[in-house]
């Protein structure tokens, strides 16, 4: 799976895409939001695409947001330990998507792989033209 997210001002019209592949399957997501920030929709795309999966999966997961990924694979446990505080004991922004992502990630077994972003990976370019195409289909009204 590769996952991107897109904002136009920040925030902003933004997007999320996904784009799953197994075997000869292939998969897109997207969509996006009105008045967003880039990191609600890398976030976003994560969780929509975990929850599309039908049931606990082996996922290597590319992403281009090292927020995502080391939110997940290494603040995580130290914001539910302090009652969703970061270590300066502000509130965790966006804790509402941490929380849905911790529970998607928890159906799965996940491999972390983190990809540079607009360096010519294919998935990830793929990704990030589903993002936009949410943007454009919140601009247009769909």
């Amino acid at each position: 799976m590769w996952t991107d997210g897109a904002c136009k001002g920040n925030p902003g019209v933004g997007g999320w895409g996904a784009w799953m592949r197994f075997g000869g399957h292939e998969r897109e997501l997207f969509g996006g939001s009105p008045h967003t920030t880039n990191n609600q929709m890398e976030l976003t795309a994560v969780i929509e695409g975990l929850r599309a999966l039908n049931q606990p999966c082996s996922v290597t997961l590319h992403v281009d947001s090292t927020y995502v990924m080391n939110g997940l694979t290494k603040w995580l446990p130290g914001w539910k330990r302090n009652g969703w505080r970061t270590a300066d004991k502000k509130p965790v922004k966006n804790q509402d998507l941490w929380m849905a992502l911790d529970t998607e990630v928890a159906r799965h077994a996940i491999r972390w792989v983190w990809v540079k972003g607009h360096a010519g990976d294919p998935g990830n370019e793929r990704a990030d033209a589903l993002a936009n195409k949410g943007v454009d289909a919140v601009r247009a009204g769909r």
